[in-house]
Parts: structure tokens; C-alpha cells; sequence
């Protein structure tokens, strides 16, 4: 199989730097095909503006989203952005990994999402009427591509729980796993967290080799977070709220979560 590791962490000596080559030789070892966007060592542009849109005409304000549209569809697209694109297409499975910092991704990472994710790429496609509002939440160019996040953390798993200070992981990691990710169509697998890590020594390391290594090994069998596709049938349309038969009196995040699975197209 294809993979691409979007990384995103300065330092190559830490962590998560280990974390990374441990993978790409695991999974290399293991016979698939391995890409890696290293993002600090691209050092890469993580501003999305102007200059991301040749030909832009700076008599009206500039607008990234139309931009992106515009060079999107006449081919004219910086050539870093393309790039990520091609890998996007060729991958089976993206693996993004990152330290969790201020409760989100690095800003490096946030910026790889904002250009690469090009309107008529990731979002503003397919057909939107009153019974079919775009190709997203489960279709969409990623549809058929299985994406996880391994995300490093210096609290306890404790802090991350449903009772915890920090609030619970997968609700701090829902506007990433449900919009980066299931937004496009990728199909989400549950998260591989790494918590305590400036208590890392030789011995829990091994043992989280061992743990990451069953979870690259399964990435293809195990079953995705159950999120909700948006047009098949669960949410009003165009409201996109949730039918009142479903998780009736309730509004928290795990009312996107359905029983079923993900379809994989």
C-alpha cells in the first residue's frame, strides 16, 4: 500500500522525530510504499496569500477562497501546493502526526491544510442543490483513503479523559478529525495518542513501538470512527441539523458519531 506521513515538529531529535523513522521503517520493512511531507525541514509556507494566486488582481480585495478556486482550476497553482496535492491523490492512507500544542496542531501544520486543501480540491465540490449539499462528511476527493492522527502530549492520558481538565481527547480533536479529515472523505481510524512524553525512557518507548507498531500494522483492518456521513440520509437537508429522531434532547459532539460504519466507497 501507499502511505504519506505529514509531519510537523522542528526538531528531528525528538520524540517525535523517533516516532517518524520508527514508522517509515516499520511500514517499509513491512513492504508498503512510504512519502513524507517533513514540514519544518521544507520549511514550509504556511501563510496562505497572495502570493499563492498568480495572476491575482490586486484592484479588489483578496479573497483566498476564490482565489484558490481561480488557480486551482487554470493549473496555475504554486508548485509546493501541487506537489502536496499529487501525494494526497497517491496515497491509500495519510498518517499525520504532530505534537498537540494549545489544544490544536502546529501552526506549520494548519498552514499545510489551508493552501493545500484548495477549493475544487478538498472542498466546493460536487453538486450542491436542496437534497445534495456538496461532496463532504464522508465523500469527496480523499473518499477511499483511510487517515489517522498520532498526536504527542506532555499530560496523562487522565487530563484527556471524559472528566479530565484538558476535556476529553476526542472532543479536542474533533474539528480536526472530523473536519481536516472526514470533511474531505477520508475514512478516520481512532487516534494513536502518545501521553507523558517528557517521562520517556528506553523501556516505554519499546513498549510504544510495539503499540504503534500493531496499529500501522491494522491501519487497513481496523474499523474508522463511525462519523456520520452528511447525505446519507441522517441530516436535514440544506439545514445539515441532525433529524429529530436521532440523539433526540441531546447537542454535544458524539451526536455526529452514528453505530454503523464509515463507507468506503
Amino acid at each position: 500500500m501507499k502511505l504519506l506521513l505529514i509531519y510537523a515538529h522542528p526538531e528531528p531529535r525528538s520524540l517525535n522525530g523517533s516516532l517518524r523513522d520508527f514508522a517509515i521503517a516499520h511500514l517499509e520493512t513491512a513492504g508498503h510504499q512510504v512519502e513524507v511531507s517533513d514540514l519544518y525541514a521544507m520549511q514550509w509556507k504556511a501563510p496562505i496569500d497572495v502570493n499563492d494566486a498568480p495572476g491575482y488582481d490586486d484592484s479588489k480585495p483578496f479573497n483566498p477562497a476564490i482565489e484558490s478556486q481561480r488557480v486551482f482550476a487554470a493549473g496555475t497553482q504554486p508548485a509546493d501546493i501541487e506537489a502536496e496535492q499529487a501525494k494526497l491523490l497517491w496515497a491509500d492512507a495519510v498518517i499525520f502526526q504532530f505534537p498537540l500544542w494549545w489544544f490544536s496542531m502546529p501552526a506549520i501544520l494548519k498552514g499545510w491544510v489551508e493552501r493545500v486543501y484548495a477549493y475544487g480540491f478538498a472542498y466546493g465540490v460536487g453538486e450542491h442543490s436542496e437534497r445534495h449539499w456538496g461532496d463532504r462528511y464522508g465523500e469527496g476527493r480523499m473518499e477511499g483513503k483511510r487517515a489517522m492522527l498520532v498526536v504527542t502530549m506532555g499530560g496523562w492520558a487522565s487530563h484527556y479523559s471524559g472528566r479530565g481538565v484538558n476535556g476529553a481527547l476526542d472532543d479536542l480533536l474533533f474539528p480536526i478529525q472530523h473536519g481536516v479529515l472526514f470533511y474531505p472523505g477520508f475514512t478516520v481510524m481512532p487516534p494513536f495518542p502518545v501521553y507523558k512524553t517528557s517521562k520517556m525512557d528506553a523501556a516505554r518507548f519499546e513498549q510504544l513501538s510495539a503499540a504503534y507498531a500493531a496499529r500501522l500494522d491494522s491501519l487497513f483492518d481496523d474499523e474508522p470512527l463511525p462519523f456520520r456521513r452528511q447525505n446519507a440520509g441522517d441530516y436535514e437537508i440544506p439545514a445539515l441539523t441532525l433529524k429529530p429522531h436521532i440523539a433526540p434532547g441531546r447537542q454535544d459532539l458524539g451526536i455526529h458519531m452514528g453505530d454503523g460504519i464509515q463507507s468506503e466507497g
